[in-house]
């Protein structure tokens, strides 16, 4: 619609050509508190939610490759697109001089194994508080769950405060 001078805009073409248009904004398609919106192609948009868990008890493992410990995560599941950025964080020591690392797998519309590459961890007994954040690629757009795996390369590793949070794209 063009707008002419002195002519009667009404209630119909307000409705058509405003209130209509309006409605297809990011606020006016927003359920959530705390959401926010993601380019999903040509002229669409999907609003996606930041997740997180948190485990504070302290568990073990002597595993040398990834693996639950006796409490399975932190994990959940959420809407992602192709990407996403998944934050780690832990407090983690190991018995002997060798680490003790945390990753996470993605099950669900996808499929990503726990890796080194992907890991935050610590070697020695000293210990401490770490965290990282990953730009996680090659997702499959859908309802996926992310969970945390750990394991050491020798000893025992000890895990503690472990939290994972997801900002999905």
């Amino acid at each position: 619609m063009t707008a002419v001078s002195n002519s009667v805009f009404t209630a119909a073409q307000f409705n058509q050509f405003v209130r209509d248009n309006l409605n297809e904004t990011a606020p006016a398609k927003a359920t959530q508190a705390g959401s926010h919106f993601v380019g999903t192609g040509v002229n669409s948009i999907a609003e996606r939610l930041g997740q997180s868990d948190l485990i504070t008890t302290s568990q073990t493992t002597t595993s040398t490759s990834y693996t639950d410990l006796a409490t399975v995560g932190p994990s959940f599941t959420t809407t992602t697109g192709p990407l996403a950025w998944v934050y780690l964080y832990n407090s983690s020591l190991n018995s002997g001089s060798t680490a003790s690392l945390m990753s996470y797998t993605v099950s669900g519309a996808s499929s990503v194994s726990a890796q080194d590459a992907q890991s935050i961890g610590v070697s020695g007994t000293n210990g401490g508080r770490f965290g990282a954040v990953f730009l996680q690629s090659g997702l499959t757009a859908g309802s996926n769950t992310f969970t945390c795996k750990y394991r050491v390369g020798g000893g025992t590793g000890t895990y503690a405060d472990r939290r994972i949070a997801v900002f999905p794209l």
